[in-house]
């Protein structure tokens, strides 16, 4: 309970220096990020529905020959082990990533380091000095993934917030404990509310793990002073008794290494004991012989060689029609926003005047979806993306997200029927399970007909497997478009570009997550439309949702 008593403390001069930087965004991330390393908390604001308020408090500012570039940690898609260890003010830091704004002064990390390598395709690299910082300094294991499970325990404790509303209204924080279910460890958590000049009401949600690792590393530290010598001693006369056995048939090895390298396999290497270097010797004359056979079927290498050359040819091919399809896509709205800005400044009708900034506002929120779904997309061709598995029902998921869509389906008067035998429990990464049903309803509703019903069948397959069939009534897709509807900004009817929606990455996205499920999946016509089919494996723990 002290624990507890002195982060309220802390709290309650965090609200003092928060009322100083508001409603500066770049000092507010800082406030909260020297407040998580100095308290090992993760930490958050909250607005007046107790929703996430969007801060990176823990960033790098570089400095590079040309200009200043900001480069924000994120705390979803991004391991605490992928930064380097011990970076400060005036290191040399190489970033790949993805510019997020039209400067080129912001960039989205996917791969921090001091030294270089081989860039990724699809990615930009940055180089220069660190002139600013703040990172997870004096935190618990991971800190990034604790920082996570912020939206987790907000979800848990939402259903609670009549039973606290009141005593948060009166400006007295509200103390809670909860359990991370895929690791076990328990929480403490504070929320209290902000005192402050803002027109809405703000909180501080801060959570702390309950788990007393600290104490367990002291104990270690001290035992290891004592037991350090004795190794140290231990190992130096096991490595001197070691060397001597080991060295004459290593010596007697090396020479027949030394002959391979020379392409020489005439000669074996010559030990005929039945210990581990015996073995180690017969192993070696078996090398020496399949080598020999490798080096007759060199010649027969040839088609391989052009084939990949073949699909080198093809991967440049499609990275040229992505930047293409990328500027086509930007460029229609941009044109659009123009247009209206200009009809605003020459000063149009007054009733047409909010029609134009509705425009404008749309085709910007077209752009900034289309921005974020390439985000997702590169993160994944990066192989940033890591799974997080957990135990659910697919039953209960897609009924909750087939409901979502309510309010579009009345609109063109549709329908969706649910077909499932019993309720069905899968082992999967829930958050991205619901993007692939989400991004498939989507795009099962955006090209049904109008008064149709959207056919959603779940079942277990002839392997046991979970199937998911999500069938709308529309128009057949071409047989030669089956592989293509899996690429980025393809689509089946470019006329239909404006009208139909979506940003051409969603089917893509869909593919990459479910090769990471190591799923079965595809798309078929059926006698009224179209049917797109995954599966996934069936649960057999415990339910955790």
């Amino acid at each position: 309970m002290s624990k507890i008593h002195t982060l309220e403390q802390n709290m309650s001069q965090f609200e003092e220096q928060y009322e100083q930087v508001v409603p500066d965004r770049q000092k507010i991330s800082r406030l909260l990020g020297a407040f998580m390393n100095e308290n090992d908390t993760s930490t958050s604001l909250l607005n007046q529905s107790f929703e996430q308020i969007i801060f990176n408090p823990y960033f790098l500012e570089l400095q590079t020959n040309h200009k200043t570039v900001i480069v924000p940690l994120p705390t979803d898609g991004m391991e605490y082990d992928s930064l380097p260890k011990g970076i400060q003010i005036g290191d040399q830091l190489v970033i790949d990533g993805i510019f997020m704004d039209e400067d080129d002064t912001v960039m989205q990390p996917i791969t921090i380091q001091k030294d270089q390598t081989e860039l990724t395709m699809g990615l930009t690299r940055v180089q220069g000095k660190i002139i600013d910082l703040m990172v997870p300094e004096h935190r618990s294991y991971n800190p990034l993934y604790q920082d996570t499970l912020i939206d987790e325990a907000l979800q848990e404790w939402m259903p609670k917030l009549e039973h606290y509303q009141s005593r948060l209204q009166d400006g007295s924080p509200v103390q809670l404990e909860w359990v991370d279910n895929w690791s076990g460890v328990p929480y403490a958590i504070v929320i209290q509310p902000l005192a402050t000049d803002e027109p809405t009401a703000r909180y501080l949600f801060v959570m702390t793990s309950l788990q007393p690792v600290g104490e367990a590393v002291d104990i270690l530290k001290k035992y290891f002073v004592y037991f350090a010598p004795m190794i140290l001693v231990l190992v130096t006369i096991l490595s001197m008794i070691f060397s001597r056995i080991v060295s004459r048939p290593l010596v007697t090895l090396n020479h027949a290494a030394a002959r391979m390298a020379n392409l020489d396999f005439t000669g074996g290497p010559g030990l005929n004991s039945k210990d581990e270097f015996g073995e180690l010797s017969r192993n070696l004359d078996v090398m020496s012989q399949n080598l020999d056979s490798a080096l007759q079927e060199l010649t027969n290498t040839n088609d391989k060689l052009q084939s990949e050359m073949e699909e080198k040819r093809r991967s440049e091919q499609l990275r040229k029609e992505l930047i293409a399809n990328i500027s086509h896509e930007l460029k229609t709205p941009l044109g659009i926003v123009r247009g209206f800005a200009e009809g605003l400044q020459d000063g149009v009708a007054r009733d047409k005047k909010e029609r134009y900034l509705d425009h404008i506002v749309n085709e910007t929120d077209r752009m900034n979806e289309l921005i974020m779904d390439m985000l997702e997309l590169s993160k994944f061709e990066a192989k940033a993306i890591q799974l997080k598995w957990s135990h659910f029902s697919m039953t209960r998921l897609v009924q909750n997200l087939a409901d979502s869509f309510s309010q579009q389906m009345e609109n063109r008067s549709i329908q969706y029927k649910l077909n499932h035998q019993e309720e069905h429990y899968v082992t999967a990464d829930s958050r991205r399970i619901e993007q692939v049903i989400l991004n498939l309803m989507s795009n099962a509703i955006r090209h049904a007909v109008e008064n149709s019903v959207i056919t959603i069948t779940i079942d277990r397959d002839s392997s046991g497997k979970i199937l998911t069939v999500i069938e709308n009534m529309g128009m057949p897709i071409a047989e030669n478009d089956f592989s293509r509807v899996w690429e980025q900004f393809y689509r089946i009817e470019r006329s239909r570009d404006r009208k139909s929606g979506g940003t051409g990455l969603g089917l893509s996205i869909v593919k990459h997550i479910l090769e990471l499920h190591h799923s079965e999946f595809g798309v078929m016509n059926t006698n009224n439309g179209v049917a797109f089919s995954f599966t996934l494996y069936e649960s057999g723990g415990e339910l955790h949702e």
